[in-house]
C-alpha cells in the first residue's frame, strides 16, 4: 500500500480535489468546515483501476498551519502539487515544494485545479511558470495536469497518473524495524489508546509488545484498523490506526514513535548534512536557534555549523542538531527546520546519538563525508570509533540501522581485519586501530608503574580501568584479550607485563628476615615498633609471606590464619563473638583483637552488631 500526500497553498482546492477522487470529505473538524480550509491533517482512500489501494493525506495549505504541513508530508510516497489555476504559483506553493525537495520526495504529480474558471491563454501561462518554478526540485520531471473538481474534468487521467507512478514504486522496506511516527493520539470508549500514523518499515501485528519513544512506555497492540477495516498484520508504508492496551492515550502525543521494543535509543544530538533552500531569508549560522521537523515530531533545537561559522541560503554544510528534549531518529531520515515563520532547510540524519563535536575539524568532516556517501560497513566502522569498544545494540543505536543490518556489517568487518572482537564469548568489538591504542596504552601504564614501584606484584586492575577510562565491561573484555594473546598476567586483583617479576636486593632482603624475626616473636601481638619500608612490606604481603590488618598492625600469614580459623571456629552456629572471648583466647590485646575482627569484617567473613560480631 502507498500514501499520497496533498501540497499547495491555501485555497486551491486541495479536499475539493480528495473528495471529488475519494468520495470522502478530509475536512472532519467543525472549525475546517466553518472556514472553509484545512487546519489538521486530513485524510481519505481510494481504490485505483488497477485494483490498487491508496491512502491520502490532506494537509492545511495555510502559512500559519506550515508545522502540520510538515507532520503529513514525511511518510507521503507521491506528492500531489495542487496549484489553482485562477491564482497560480503562490507563496505556499513555493514554501510546500521546498519542504517537499528537501524531504527527498522525488515522486509526484502537478494537478493544476479549477481549470473550468480560466481561459487556454491564461492556463498555458500558469502552466509555464510551474514548470519554470519546478526547476532544480525534485519534482522538476512531474507530469501537469488540469482538472476541474467540480465538473469532474481530468480525473480519470489523474486516476491513471497515480496508478502508473505508484505501480512503478518499489515495495517498502519490511526487514527492518517498524516505525510508526504519531499524528493523532485519542481514546474510543471501550476500546482505550488508539493513535494514527504512517508506517516506516517493518510491520506491525495484533498481539505485539510496542515502545512508545521517546517516553519508554510499553504497550501491546490490541488491533490494527486500515480505512475502517481491521487487520492482523500491516506492510510498511500504510496509513492506519492502532488500538493499544496497557497505556492510557494521555502517555501518548503527536510526534512520539511507535516501534519493536529494545532497539532505538532517543538523541538530544545528531549529525547531519544540511541544504539552506535557495529563497531562505537568512543565513543559518553557528548557534541558530530553530525548531526542529522530524517525522511528526516539533522541538525546539540549536544547529551547530561544524564547518565555517554559517551556510548561505542554496548552499550546502555539516551540522549538529542539538535538541532541547529526546528526539528519536535513525540514519538516512529526512527533517526540516525553521526560524520564526520561515522554512531555512532540511537535510539527512547521518549520526544518532553524536557526541559532541569539534568544530572545523578536517578529522570529523572527512568521517561526516564518508558516512554520507559510505556503505553501511563504513558508517558502521566510523561510529564505531567514537564509542569503542561497544556492543551490537550500542553500534546499532549509534547508526540508526537495525539489529540485521549492523551484525552483517561486523561480520564484514572483522572478515576484513577492519575490527576485532574482544574474546572469544564477548559480545564486545573494538576497531583495528583502537585495539593497537589500548594495547599501547596498557603497556605504558604498565612498564610506568613497574618502574614506579619495582617491588609490586603488579597495578591493581581498577586502577589501570580508570587510566584507561574504560567502564567495567568494556575493561574485563580488554584485559581478556590482552591476557589471550600474552601481553599481560593478572594476579589476585593485579595486572603487570609479562617479563615483571618483583625481586628483593640482597639488602632488601636481609631488612625482610629480620622484620619477620621480629613479628614472629610474639605471634598474636607482633611488634610494631620497628616499621618495615613500605614497598617491602607490599612485597611481602603479595608474596604471602605477612598480613597488613591495619596502618601499623602486621602478622605472619601462619598466625593470621589460625587466629581467623579459631575465631570463626568460636562463631559456628550463630554463636556471638567477643572482644573478650577472643582476647582470652589468644591473650592478646584489645588493640590487637579489635584489629583482627575489623579486617574480617572489611573480608564479609563476620559482621558487626554493635560491640559484637557473629559469623556470616
Amino acid at each position: 500500500m502507498f500514501v499520497v500526500g496533498t501540497a499547495g497553498h491555501v485555497d486551491h482546492g486541495k479536499s475539493t480535489l480528495i473528495q471529488a477522487l475519494t468520495g470522502i470529505d478530509p475536512d472532519r473538524l467543525r472549525e475546517e468546515k466553518n472556514r472553509g480550509m484545512t487546519i489538521e491533517l486530513g485524510f481519505a482512500w481510494l481504490t485505483l483501476p488497477s485494483g490498487l489501494e491508496i491512502s491520502i493525506v490532506d494537509v492545511p495549505g495555510h502559512e500559519r498551519f506550515i508545522k502540520n504541513m510538515l507532520m503529513g508530508a514525511g511518510g507521503v510516497d507521491l506528492a500531489l502539487l495542487i496549484v489553482a489555476a485562477d491564482e497560480g504559483v503562490m507563496p505556499q506553493t513555493r514554501e510546500h515544494l521546498s519542504i517537499l525537495d528537501l524531504l527527498g520526495r522525488e515522486t509526484g504529480i502537478v494537478v493544476m485545479t479549477k481549470v473550468d474558471l480560466v481561459d487556454q491563454d491564461w492556463l498555458d501561462l500558469v502552466t509555464l511558470d510551474v514548470h519554470e518554478t519546478l526547476e532544480g526540485t525534485t519534482l522538476e520531471n512531474a507530469k501537469v495536469i488540469a482538472v476541474s473538481a467540480e465538473k469532474g474534468d481530468g480525473l480519470d487521467e489523474l486516476r491513471a497518473a497515480l496508478d502508473k507512478l505508484l505501480g512503478d514504486l518499489p515495495d517498502h522496506n519490511r526487514s527492518g524495524n517498524p516505525r510508526l511516527p504519531v499524528d493523532r493520539s485519542f481514546t474510543i470508549t471501550g476500546f482505550g489508546a488508539v493513535v494514527t500514523g504512517t508506517l516506516a518499515d517493518g510491520s506491525l501485528k495484533v498481539g505485539q509488545e510496542v515502545e512508545v519513544l521517546p517516553a519508554g512506555h510499553r504497550a501491546r497492540i490490541r488491533s490494527l484498523q486500515v480505512h475502517e477495516e481491521s487487520h492482523d498484520q500491516v506492510a510498511p508504508g500504510t496509513r492506519l490506526a492502532v488500538n493499544l492496551s496497557g497505556i492510557d492515550h494521555t502517555e501518548i502525543n503527536r510526534g512520539d514513535l511507535i516501534t519493536s521494543v529494545n532497539w532505538l535509543s532517543s538523541s538530544t544530538a545528531f549529525d547531519a548534512s544540511f541544504r539552506a533552500i535557495s529563497d531562505a531569508p537568512r543565513p543559518v549560522r553557528h548557534n541558530h536557534k530553530v525548531t526542529l521537523f522530524v517525522g511528526t515530531r516539533e522541538v525546539p533545537a540549536t544547529i551547530r555549523v561544524l564547518e565555517k561559522d554559517h551556510i548561505l541560503p542554496g548552499e550546502s554544510g555539516w551540522i549538529q542538531v542539538r535538541t532541547t528534549e529526546q528526539v528519536p531518529v535513525i540514519r538516512g531520515e529526512s527533517f526540516v527546520v525553521r526560524d520564526t515563520e520561515n522554512t531555512l532547510g532540511g537535510g539527512e540524519v547521518l549520526v544518532p546519538n553524536a557526541p559532541r563535536r569539534k568544530r572545523n575539524s578536517r578529522d570529523v568532516i572527512s568521517q561526516l563525508e564518508t558516512i554520507h556517501s559510505g556503505s553501511n560497513v563504513d558508517v558502521t566502522f566510523n561510529a564505531l570509533s567514537g564509542i569503542e569498544p561497544a556492543t551490537v545494540q550500542q553500534l546499532s543505536e549509534a547508526t540508526g540501522e537495525n539489529i540485521a543490518e549492523t551484525e552483517e556489517a561486523i561480520t564484514a568487518l572483522v572478515t576484513e581485519g577492519r575490527i576485532r572482537r574482544l574474546g572469544d564469548d564477548s559480545k564486545l568489538f573494538i576497531s583495528t586501530p583502537g585495539w593497537q591504542s589500548v594495547s599501547d596504552n596498557t603497556s605504558t601504564a604498565l612498564l610506568k608503574f613497574h618502574k614506579a614501584f619495582p617491588l609490586r606484584q603488579g597495578i591493581p586492575l581498577q586502577d589501570l580501568r580508570g587510566q584507561l577510562k574504560l567502564k567495567s565491561v568494556q575493561f574485563s573484555g580488554v584485559i581478556e584479550e590482552l591476557r589471550d594473546d600474552g601481553l599481560v598476567v593478572t594476579d589476585d586483583g593485579t595486572v603487570r607485563v609479562p617479563e615483571h617479576i618483583p625481586l628483593l636486593t640482597s639488602e632488601q632482603e636481609v631488612e625482610a628476615k629480620d622484620y619477620l624475626k621480629l613479628i614472629s616473636t610474639d605471634r598474636f601481638s607482633p611488634s610494631t615498633e620497628k616499621p618495615l619500608n613500605i614497598e617491602i612490606l607490599q612485597f611481602l604481603s603479595e608474596r604471602g609471606d605477612v598480613v597488613r590488618v591495619n596502618g601499623d598492625i602486621v602478622y605472619p600469614t601462619d598466625a593470621y590464619d589460625e587466629m581467623e580459623s579459631k575465631i570463626l571456629e568460636i562463631g559456628s552456629g550463630g554463636t556471638e563473638v567477643t572482644i573478650t572471648r577472643v582476647r582470652e583466647l589468644f591473650g592478646t590485646s584489645r588493640k590487637y583483637t579489635l584489629a583482627v575482627l575489623e579486617h574480617m569484617d572489611s573480608k564479609g567473613l563476620t559482621r558487626r552488631t554493635g560491640d559484637s560480631r557473629f559469623v556470616r
